[in-house]
């Protein structure tokens, strides 16, 4: 089944210049063409901008990322090399989630401080209005 680039477009998120700037840089292997010169996706080309998007929104950079299609490209030589990089950038991620949890705790740490100072005050005016 073929897709245009608008349908890959809404389905991904990404935009269409987005799409296309991903194929000319090399990060989106070359798309097939129609008899007319349209781009045409298939259902892989939009599992690959899924990994694509997923990898970019957690953070690997673009450079990256086109290393790793291109490792993906030359076959299973390269299964380690490409294994080695996802596993970096996992790693990249769950440090990045250490860091925000952190951050997490304290503003929870923040709440709590309010609601029990919400929780005074009502007492209070409570206390006064008997």
């Amino acid at each position: 089944m073929g897709y245009s680039i608008k349908t890959i477009a809404q389905k991904s998120g990404l935009s269409q210049y987005t799409l296309r700037y991903y194929e000319r840089e090399g990060v989106l292997p070359v798309v097939a063409r129609d008899e007319n010169g349209n781009r045409c996706f298939d259902d892989e080309d939009l599992e690959l901008i899924s990994l694509i998007c997923c990898l970019k929104d957690t953070g690997m950079a673009i450079a990256d990322i086109k290393q790793f299609i291109a490792l993906s490209k030359e076959g299973s030589g390269t299964l380690p090399d490409q294994r080695r990089l996802l596993q970096e950038h996992k790693q990249h991620i769950d440090e990045k989630i250490k860091f925000f949890q952190s951050f997490a705790q304290k503003i929870d740490h923040k709440i709590a401080w309010f609601a029990s100072l919400e929780n005074e005050a009502e007492n209070q005016v409570k206390s006064a209005n008997k």
